[in-house]
């Protein structure tokens, strides 16, 4: 397309937000349209898990410092902000987004940037039950947290449950947290590393029980407990659920995109349309050279691939591809867990420096056929920081 009409981000998100930037900083000066379904501005969710909660981020009910833009940079971007604004449908052959009380917004390229939504479970609708995704969820839930609760129940050991557990024992609260698999961030992590981190609930005092589920909830009207696939009743003041999130496509539905666990992308975040580009949380990218997609749920992820996505925008075709090397963060019970890479089930695991057993921090690299494909590291942030950029500069297993 070219550098006139309107360009539309879909989700005032960090990954939306990074888009603009990426469109303006590479000559686009048409019409920018940001729709958001939230009524803020862009805003960095990572701290609504951990300093947020505890009381060590803005108290207030905006961003704050939690904002990702100041009006300096928003003066810059010269954008139209739609808040509070749901994009309800997408006309890609009339080149119109419905929004919410039946507006239609006129359009020639499209940033698709909704993101992801928290996953629920058929559990009763009760007072006292959270999810945790955006700034007004974390709002709520710490607002439960101050109003009294002694209990938390935490349904889910992934990053969100782990870190809502580690700031509620910050709080001095009573945790438990759920697992229903063997393990949490078995996946992610593999067996043995898998278990050093789960380690960590107990080291900061919390109660992590793994491999069941949840059957129900006690409580009339506000709950009172969590009852488990295996028999056990577990008191609770606050429960909150998280058991991982999906993507938010179904405004897309009838849209003519490839819809698939996510937006359906090649390598470059370019849709079935050249004029259609997806980022973020709600992307399924091809991976060059692999025959995979995959959908990065990472902060990282987000905001590299705004630049990416802009840039192939513009040209009408994908131009750059993103593949970025896979990079996340965790911050639970007073350790960084850091990760980079793409494991794989059968590569090992070297330990380079520290001792996992002694609790302490410790740097270790997967490998497949003596070749490095991921680090972790837990509490060696310089150490990680460099074996990290060496994992991206090496060369890659094939199909990785």
């Amino acid at each position: 397309m070219t550098t006139v009409g309107t360009v539309t981000v879909v989700g005032a998100s960090l990954a939306g937000l990074h888009a603009a930037r990426g469109l303006r900083s590479q000559g686009y000066d048409g019409r920018l349209v940001m729709v958001g379904e939230e009524r803020h501005r862009p805003y960095d969710r990572p701290p609504l898990s951990k300093e947020f909660l505890t009381g060590d981020a803005d108290p207030g009910e905006g961003p704050g410092r939690l904002a990702l833009t100041d009006p300096e940079e928003e003066a810059a971007l010269d954008a139209e902000w739609l808040l509070g604004v749901r994009a309800e449908a997408l006309d890609t052959a009339a080149g119109e987004i419905r929004l919410t009380g039946g507006r239609t917004l006129r359009t020639d390229g499209v940033v698709i940037a909704t993101g992801a939504t928290p996953r629920t479970l058929p559990l009763p609708r009760l007072a006292g039950v959270h999810t945790l995704r955006t700034l007004d969820d974390a709002i709520r839930l710490r607002a439960a947290l101050r109003a009294g609760a002694a209990r938390v129940v935490v349904i889910g050991a992934g990053f969100i449950g782990a870190e809502v557990a580690s700031s509620c024992a910050a709080l001095g609260l009573d945790v438990t947290v759920v697992e229903a698999a063997p393990l949490p961030l078995l996946p992610q992590l593999g067996e043995e590393m898998a278990r050093v981190c789960a380690a960590l609930h107990a080291r900061g005092g919390a109660t992590l029980l793994c491999g069941t589920g949840v059957a129900g909830l006690r409580g009339g009207g506000r709950v009172t407990g969590v009852e488990l696939a295996d028999g056990r009743l577990l008191p609770a003041d606050v429960v909150v659920v998280g058991v991982g999130v999906r993507p938010v496509t179904g405004w897309l539905e009838g849209s003519g995109l490839l819809l698939e666990d996510g937006v359906r992308c090649d390598e470059g975040c370019v849709t079935a349309l050249p004029n259609v580009v997806a980022v973020g949380d709600v992307a399924r990218l091809a991976r060059p050279g692999t025959g995979h997609t995959v959908r990065a749920e990472h902060w990282t992820s987000g905001m590299l691939q705004g630049a990416v996505a802009a840039r192939n925008l513009l040209a009408g075709s994908t131009v750059e591809p993103f593949d970025a090397l896979p990079y996340f963060w965790s911050d639970q019970y007073g350790s960084r867990i850091q990760y980079a890479g793409r494991r794989a089930p059968g590569d090992t695991v070297r330990i380079l420096e520290g001792d996992p057993a002694d609790g302490g921090g410790f740097l270790a690299v997967y490998e497949r056929d003596a070749a490095p494909t991921a680090a972790l590291g837990v509490d060696r942030p310089r150490p990680f920081m460099r074996l990290r950029r060496e994992l991206a500069r090496a060369p890659r297993p094939a199909g990785r």
